[in-house]
C-alpha cells in the first residue's frame, strides 16, 4: 500500500489571503502555510460569529488578529505552486 497523497499545507505551498477593508485603499496580504480549504473555513465562522474576529498566521509566524466588522473582501488563493519565467509557455 502507498503512503496518502502530502497535502498543500505539508508540501509546504503557501496560499495567499488578500484582505481590503472599508476604510481603506491598501489591502493587507498574508501568506500562509494551512489550506485553502482551512483559511476558507477560518474566514466564514468568524464572519458568523458574535465575537467578530479573524485570527490567522502567516508563513513566518507573525498573527494577524482582524476585526470581521471592517472587511470588505476577501480573497483566498489557490494552492497551485507558481511558475517562474517561461517555465509554463
Amino acid at each position: 500500500m502507498g503512503a496518502a497523497p502530502l497535502t498543500d499545507s505539508e508540501r509546504g505551498i503557501p496560499v495567499d489571503i488578500k484582505i481590503s477593508f472599508t476604510q481603506s485603499p491598501r489591502e493587507l496580504v498574508i501568506s500562509t502555510q494551512e489550506t485553502q480549504d482551512a483559511v476558507t473555513s477560518k474566514v466564514k465562522a468568524a464572519l458568523a460569529s458574535e465575537e467578530g474576529i479573524l485570527e490567522l498566521e502567516d508563513t513566518n509566524g507573525s498573527k494577524f488578529v482582524i476585526n470581521v466588522g471592517q472587511i470588505a473582501h476577501v480573497e483566498v488563493g489557490t494552492t497551485t505552486p507558481r511558475t517562474v519565467g517561461f517555465a509554463g509557455a
